[in-house]
């Protein structure tokens, strides 16, 4: 059987549009399609399943795939640091054409890469793409640097929590839209066609490939790594934060309809928190607070780490972070009760367990040779399956859509649901819940007792805690 993986969110439509053009006969892959597994009429050998981009080329590079469609971006990600000989780079598709700029804040004060190169001072790089941003310092030989990965809101972090951020963009307009100047395009990319090498070596894909190579939806662009620099220094503006104010970090996504109307009802007002945002920096009604709008799931380690003295996440990611660092100077501070959701561990309908016990068993017996985990809280599984003894075992990281995975790309599952609907739509069933997670408000306990923020702070939290319990 031949194996293709297709990209999931911003790639999804072109490449359907691509795949019509092929006559590949997707019925169930569009735009909006829920489908994880389509099938093609004109290859109905074919087993095809639909990953989030940032997964694809590791699903190939592993040998789960012998094809898949992704963006070079993912594909150098993974190969500037490992130089794997397994990945094949096929063929430019012509589609879903973006740069990777160096931006910095229209606020920062540095407005070339020579300047940059001049500072003394640690360059504080962050990015969805950490291997490309370490490639980037090492090419562009600046003198110290360190690399922040992030989930996303890549653009949130400059100037106050980061120098530099390498991120994805159409234009340049793009970026100044979010308050970022870019300095440089180190990267053009676009969709590519990639095959695992020992699929190409041992397999016939000469009529999935005759399909590609007939098949095209614009022109080639750049694929290496460089430097070219953009002049910009007439963009800049010279404000930041305060340094001694205190910095609150809000999430994006999912959980911010709930904290938008949490905050509203504690009688906090935050103008320009929309979803999208607008704007990485809306404005708080509580003197001497900064406000940021980043990912949730990076909230735990950046408040760890000082970047933000308080945050509003989720308990799921709180825990995650401190499965991996119980030590970390980050505590909950008040449990804010929405956003309720339970993390899981799920398997296949197909797999003969109804309980971790009979997973345990399973591995046991040697049915399962090694238990693969596939999650986005990493930490949380290898917990789990520490203390359930489920050894061998291996956790597969992943940055979502992790529903996909099973049952052939990994046997079980450590993830969050509230309703179940979406697990039993794709044939996945629970077999245990490891706890329930809320919103809540975390701080870095270290700030806590900084006597120029604690009483900022305090009085935060207990405005808080006031409206929890008028709510």
């Amino acid at each position: 059987m031949l194996k293709l993986a297709l990209p999931k969110g911003s790639l999804q439509g072109s490449t359907a549009e691509f795949l019509e053009k092929a006559k590949f006969g997707f019925a169930e892959y569009k735009e909006s399609s829920r489908s994880y597994r389509p099938k093609s009429k004109s290859f109905p050998e074919l087993f095809s399943k639909i990953f989030h981009e940032k997964d694809i080329a590791i699903q190939v590079a592993i040998g789960n795939y012998d094809l898949a469609i992704c963006g070079l971006d993912w594909i150098q990600e993974l190969l500037v640091k490992y130089h794997s000989d397994a990945i094949v780079k096929v063929r430019k598709l012509g589609y879903g054409t973006r740069n990777i700029f160096v931006a910095q804040s229209r606020f920062s004060k540095q407005y070339s890469i020579e300047d940059i190169k001049k500072q003394t001072a640690v360059i504080r790089i962050v990015s969805e793409y950490p291997n490309l941003a370490e490639a980037f310092a090492l090419k562009a030989r600046l003198r110290r640097f360190r690399i922040i990965p992030v989930w996303g809101a890549t653009d949130a972090y400059p100037p106050e929590h980061a120098e530099l951020a390498i991120v994805s963009a159409v234009s340049t307009d793009d970026l100044m839209e979010k308050d970022l100047i870019p300095i440089a395009k180190i990267l053009t990319v676009n969709a590519w066609l990639i095959a695992n090498r020992n699929s190409m070596e041992r397999k016939d894909l000469s009529s999935l490939l005759e399909r590609f190579y007939t098949t095209y939806l614009g022109k080639d662009t750049e694929g290496e790594l460089s430097i070219s620099e953009i002049d910009s220094e007439d963009a800049f503006e010279k404000k930041v934060f305060s340094d001694d104010a205190v910095s609150l970090a809000i999430a994006d996504g999912h959980q911010q309809s709930h904290t938008s109307r949490f905050m509203k009802e504690a009688g906090i007002k935050i103008k320009g928190y929309r979803q999208p945002p607008r704007t990485r920096r809306p404005v708080i009604d509580f003197d001497g607070m900064n406000v940021k709008i980043i990912r949730p799931q990076d909230m735990p380690l950046q408040v760890a780490n000082g970047n933000f003295d308080l945050a509003i996440t989720g308990t799921d990611w709180l825990s995650d972070q401190l499965n991996q660092f119980p030590s970390s100077p980050v505590e909950e501070l008040v449990n804010l009760g929405f956003g309720r959701v339970r993390i899981v561990v799920v398997v296949h309908k197909d797999l003969p367990v109804e309980s971790t016990g009979d997973l345990k068993d399973l591995v046991k017996s040697g049915r399962i040779p090694v238990l693969r985990i596939a999650t986005e809280y990493t930490n949380i599984a290898d917990k789990y399956a520490c203390d359930n003894h489920l050894s061998p075992y291996r956790v597969i990281p992943s940055w979502g859509a992790t529903e996909a995975f099973l049952p052939e790309d990994a046997d079980v599952l450590i993830e969050n649901t509230e309703t179940g609907k979406t697990l039993e739509r794709n044939n996945l069933k629970i077999i245990e819940t490891l706890f329930e997670s809320t919103g809540c408000l975390i701080g870095n306990s270290n700030s806590m007792n900084d006597p120029a923020k604690k009483e900022r702070m305090t009085r935060f939290v207990e405005l808080i805690k006031k409206g929890l319990s008028a709510g």
